[in-house]
């Protein structure tokens, strides 16, 4: 394939897009053309490391590009919508890093720019790519659990707060705290690996416990630190979730606390035939997938030799599939506003104190969005 017939990205941002550079770097049918970022430094950095001949400090001036043909976002929350309705009304398809947006007022003004402009829009919720988690999808399809009734996704840190008085703990620039950051990765895989299940009904708390005392920063000096600014979001959310049908879900994210976690995630499934477990500590990806049934009636756990697979590698080749030959787009745009519809639904139960109906809640937000009233 020549240079010519490549599809050409372009990366928009200079922290989290290192991970977007080393996941098209496996794929021959990709070449990364430009990145953008207000680092000039470290985006020049990351361009003569991977090769990448032309570096923008404004976004706006890579979008302009006639050689780019589809862009990554890897932005903080709040410029996730603005930034990716310029990149498809600039006629670029996009892959915007989770979560979609901030709330589901913006996502759907994402989702209705790119079906205005018929580009390719999806999210990267990049433990999809993980094969501990398309082995257990495969299980449930396979129906070799039964029907499932219950499972739970969590995502603790000791701690692991990413920037105490950065955008990450600013409510209006991120949108939530542990919740939006980390605990929609599992809540994704959960509902991912169950068929994309309709919620019903949630009953939720959040909590912000350490991080307004200046504790549970990230360990090893990766983000910065902001001293004197507010805590204004949650470090840890618990929530309990009903679909149709009499499937729960358990879930629990927290940025930092009192625990016997250092920094884990995974899921657990539980069906009428058999279970699946997935526990990974310190981003693992091998020796972390456990299945349980029977055979003859004795207990069985299985425990498959797994293979070490980066997850942005994997959803990158599927937006790429999606780009050329027109596969479906999965993770999309859709479910990324599935997500967060399902966040807003959890932040509002908490805020309430009650259960809340999901339908119910996303109307309520959607009106408070209209008026310009808080939800």
């Amino acid at each position: 394939m020549s240079d010519r017939e490549k599809l050409r990205i372009g990366i928009i941002g200079c922290g989290v897009g290192v991970l977007h550079l080393e996941g098209f770097a496996e794929d021959p049918r990709v070449q990364v053309v430009a990145i953008a970022g207000l680092d000039s430094d470290r985006c020049q950095e990351l361009a003569t490391r991977f090769h990448v001949p032309k570096v923008y400090r404004d976004y706006q001036d890579l979008l302009a590009d006639p050689d780019i043909d589809a862009v990554t976002v890897a932005v903080p929350n709040h410029l996730h919508a603005p930034v990716t309705i310029a990149a498809l009304e600039a006629g670029k398809h996009a892959m915007v890093e989770k979560p979609l947006a901030r709330n589901s007022a913006e996502g759907e003004s994402m989702i209705e720019a790119a079906r205005r402009t018929g580009r390719v829009l999806g999210v990267s919720f990049n433990r999809r790519g993980r094969q501990d988690v398309q082995i257990v999808k495969r299980e449930v399809e396979r129906g070799n659990l039964g029907a499932m009734y219950h499972a739970r996704a969590f995502w603790m840190r000791r701690s692991g707060i990413p920037g105490l008085g950065t955008w990450f703990t600013t409510k209006d620039m991120a949108g939530g705290g542990a919740l939006i950051d980390i605990g929609i990765h599992v809540l994704d895989m959960a509902l991912w690996t169950l068929g994309n299940p309709t919620p019903r009904r949630v009953s939720a708390a959040v909590y912000a416990k350490l991080g307004p005392q200046g504790r549970g920063q990230w360990r090893g000096g990766r983000f910065p630190v902001i001293p004197g600014q507010a805590f204004e979001v949650d470090d840890f959310t618990t929530a309990f979730i009903r679909f149709d049908g009499e499937l729960t879900l358990q879930l629990d994210a927290g940025w930092a606390a009192y625990t016997g976690h250092g920094d884990e995630f995974g899921i657990s499934l539980l069906g009428d035939r058999g279970g699946a477990e997935i526990h990974a500590k310190d981003y693992a990806q091998v020796g972390t997938l456990k299945l349980f049934g029977e055979i003859d009636g004795a207990p069985t756990v299985t425990e498959p030799q797994l293979l070490h697979r980066p997850g942005h590698s994997e959803v990158f080749k599927w937006f790429v599939d999606s780009v050329l030959d027109g596969v479906p787009m999965s993770p999309s745009g859709a479910e990324g506003l599935d997500r967060v519809r399902l966040i807003e639904a959890i932040y509002r139960s908490a805020a309430l104190g009650q259960e809340v109906d999901v339908e119910e809640s996303r109307t309520e937000s959607a009106a408070s969005s209209a008026t310009g009233v808080s939800a």
